[in-house]
């Protein structure tokens, strides 16, 4: 099949590459002209594990091309894919005007029979605007079709290649069997397609996320009341991960989730449900208690060095809102690093992946090319990032370099037993304090 892909961003450069990947022809189409000169040079503007072998293969055999010029990269597409930004407005709402404005656009230059994919996050209720702004000049027959991805940054690929399910919201039964044309290479082993109406489908989006937020949310609510009660949250985890009816997913306690999805799309719905008369009680409250929880770490650190951080070095591994992506969208860690800047204390950093992306927001920091470099002559380590190289470090060659052996860790990393006979002061979340100063 041709498809173009309009926009050129974490979604649409990971639908583009793969569905070249399964044969089609695809044309990826952005109005910044220097992204798409970068990508024709076959570099590519994010980091995601397994795109860039994907990205390689189907540049060089033709069936991925890049273009700002939007009717060409439309000509004789059967199907069309919005992939744009929709930003968080102050209110919380989702702001459509970049895919309202590509519909205005595509009214007019359709020449044959299209499905056009809502392949953002939206509202419900979008398709039917995206309906009617093409229509407005639109002299060919065409659908529009909700179609949300479920990508988890860092596995982004693997999800697409091989995902759980495919949500298409349709009434049209012509679009329907354009999509399950489209899908049926991804779904060979069983997994569903499950067609639903339009808003049906915007709303399941919304609510899967809504309810993982929710999830990493009450364990880090049990784990803030592990800390007063004395229990392990970790017991806790298993205890009830073995659970069939809970799961063992998203049920590690840290400082709160980030990222480009979880934020926006707990407050987009929230936001639609004031919009409608619905005061989502839970919703509100999973937002404030993030806030929060981003924060934990900090009273604890001013603590340990009595109230007062002017002149302490701080290390800080991890500046990514997860492990094995770039984005800083959210991240716990940029908040942190603020606050300690703003407490007088000096700020040394390391991450895999993030570090340029955190220069262009706070640049008097001090960038490492190892994390070891970042801990030399620091009076303590934070971590907020579960990179897996941060996971088994060498702990003796650790308390050699900082100026005492205190961590702050924001993900768990490691355990009590362990940080216990190793002689380090050491803090993590929902658990006991190990090897603290009489006087701290």
């Amino acid at each position: 099949m041709k498809l173009a892909v309009v926009g050129t961003g974490y979604v649409g450069l990971v639908t583009g590459t793969c569905f070249a990947e399964t044969g089609n022809q695809v044309t990826c189409v952005d109005i910044d002209v220097n992204k798409i000169e970068r990508l024709k040079k076959g570099e590519i503007p994010i980091f995601e594990p397994g795109l860039d072998v994907l990205f390689d293969r189907n540049v060089a055999e033709g069936r991925l091309t890049f273009t700002t010029d939007l009717k060409a990269g439309i000509e004789g597409a059967e199907v069309i894919f919005l992939a744009l930004p929709t930003p968080p407005g102050e209110d919380g709402s989702a702001d459509l005007k970049y895919i309202l404005k590509v519909a205005d656009d595509l009214g007019p230059i359709l020449s044959q029979y299209t499905v056009i994919i809502d392949k953002s996050t939206v509202p419900v209720g979008t398709a039917e605007k995206v309906q009617a702004a093409i229509a407005k000049n639109a002299t060919i027959d065409f659908d529009v079709v909700s179609n949300p991805e479920f990508l988890r940054e860092g596995v982004a690929v693997e999800d697409f290649m091989k995902p759980d399910r495919v949500v298409v919201g349709t009434t049209s039964a012509k679009a329907q069997k354009v999509m399950e044309k489209l899908y049926a290479p991804l779904v060979r082993q069983g997994n569903p397609v499950i067609f639903m109406d339009e808003r049906s489908a915007e709303m399941t989006k919304y609510a899967a996320n809504s309810f993982l937020a929710l999830k990493i949310t009450f364990m880090n609510e049990v784990a803030n009341l592990c800390e007063l009660v004395g229990a392990n949250v970790d017991d806790i985890r298993r205890g009830i991960g073995t659970d069939s009816r809970i799961g063992n997913r998203f049920l590690f306690a840290g400082i709160g989730y980030g990222g480009s999805c979880f934020p926006k799309d707990v407050q987009a719905l929230a936001k639609t449900s004031d919009d409608y008369g619905y005061d989502f009680r839970t919703l509100k409250s999973v937002m404030a208690v993030n806030d929060d929880q981003k924060k934990k770490l900090l009273p604890i650190v001013h603590e340990y060095f009595d109230g007062s951080l002017a002149g302490k070095t701080i290390a800080v591994w991890g500046l990514a809102f997860k492990p094995y992506t770039d984005d800083i969208r959210e991240a716990p860690a940029l908040e942190n690093i603020k606050a300690l800047l703003e407490a007088g204390a000096k700020v040394t950093v390391y991450d895999p992946e993030a570090m340029e992306n955190v220069k262009r927001l706070i640049p008097e920091i001090t960038y490492c090319h190892t994390a070891y470099a970042a801990l030399d002559d620091a009076d303590a380590l934070m971590i907020f990032t579960e990179w897996p190289q941060f996971r088994t470090p060498d702990f003796t060659k650790m308390g050699k370099l900082l100026k005492e052996k205190v961590i702050f860790d924001g993900r768990n990393l490691y355990e009590l037993d362990q940080m216990r006979d190793l002689g380090f002061t050491y803090y993590s979340i929902g658990r006991e304090a190990l090897n603290v100063p009489a006087l701290a």
